[in-house]
């Protein structure tokens, strides 16, 4: 039996969770929150969704919804994920959970009391491209492993607007909120948790920073680099060096055309990987993990050591 969903605000990423649940048998978005219960009702009836609410404690109060997906701007996902377990919701906090670690901490330990599952929405994990990545440094396709890097950047007001919510310090907004936090995940997926890290940031104009880059070392003498940016060309790009060899891939997060390349000697082989739905995999495994038949990819020790580095990185740039 699908998992009932409630989608817990109108945001456009909330298209990308619509369109996976039509394809999936187990998931099912059965109603939607907005702020604005007109809004709600139009968007509603624009995607065909059974139920529209004025409020986001309206929606959390309908028994048939099992679970629910936060993708409200990034300050308000620890709040509206500590009221959804507290109503007995099972959640997927779209990324980024939260730049502290003590509240991540905190609803996790909230959720397993109350027996609710609770998954932070890093969406390119779940892509086959993910695991494949990681079975080839693993194997030992480039040697010892040695260095990670990761580029991700868009030039937000040309692209989205000045007025855009991640322009804003009170919303949890920044360059290292949205962007950032897949080139962290990404290095401590490939890497490990750092042992130490070392940052810098450009603040703009609304407070937010605009570039961050930061540097983290690993256990076993490996180190890792990461830029992000809202003010420089579009760029998405992840480089695994080991001592042999490398692997590149193009569309790390946003997979729109998957496949990895192992660079050796001056050659270069593709690795194919099929294509797949982030979002309708990652949807499919939260519900899966809520009805008892699956582990959970992303659980609480991936959350909280992404916390931990962000909270960190985020220290040593100050």
């Amino acid at each position: 039996m699908s998992v009932k969903w409630g989608l817990v605000s109108t945001a456009p990423i909330n298209r990308s969770i619509i369109a996976a649940a039509r394809e999936s048998e187990r998931a099912e978005v059965i109603a939607v929150a907005s702020r604005d219960a007109a809004r709600g009702e139009a968007y509603a009836r624009e995607h065909g969704i059974e139920r529209a609410y004025g409020s986001y404690d309206a929606l959390l109060e309908d028994e048939d919804v099992e679970a629910v997906y936060i993708s409200l701007p990034n300050g308000m996902h620890v709040e509206w994920t500590m009221r959804a377990v507290e109503a007995g919701k099972h959640v997927l906090c779209e990324k980024p959970f939260s730049r502290h670690s003590a509240p991540v901490e905190q609803a996790f330990a909230t959720a397993e009391s109350e027996g609710l599952v609770l998954s932070e929405g890093f969406m390119w994990r779940h892509h086959p491209q993910a695991a494949q990545l990681a079975k080839l440094v693993a194997d030992g396709a480039i040697g010892p492993l040695r260095l990670v890097r990761v580029a991700f950047s868009f030039p937000l007001a040309i692209e989205r607007g000045p007025e855009d919510a991640r322009f804003s310090a009170e919303l949890g907004g920044g360059a290292m909120m949205d962007l950032g936090c897949y080139c962290v995940n990404a290095i401590r997926f490939l890497a490990g948790e750092p042992e130490s890290v070392s940052a810098k940031q450009v603040i703009g104009p609304t407070g937010v920073d605009v570039v961050f880059a930061g540097t983290l070392r690993h256990a076993g003498d490996v180190v890792s680099h990461f830029d992000c940016s809202f003010v420089v060309p579009r760029r998405a790009e992840l480089e695994v060096l080991g001592e042999e060899a490398s692997l590149f891939v193009t569309t790390p997060f946003v997979i729109t055309s998957p496949g990895i390349e192992l660079r050796r000697g001056g050659e270069v082989e593709q690795v194919a990987v099929p294509s797949a739905d982030s979002y309708r995999l990652e949807l499919e495994n939260v519900s899966d993990a809520i009805r008892g038949e699956t582990p959970l990819l992303l659980g609480r020790e991936d959350a909280v050591g992404q916390a931990r580095t962000i909270e960190a990185l985020y220290g040593a740039a100050a």
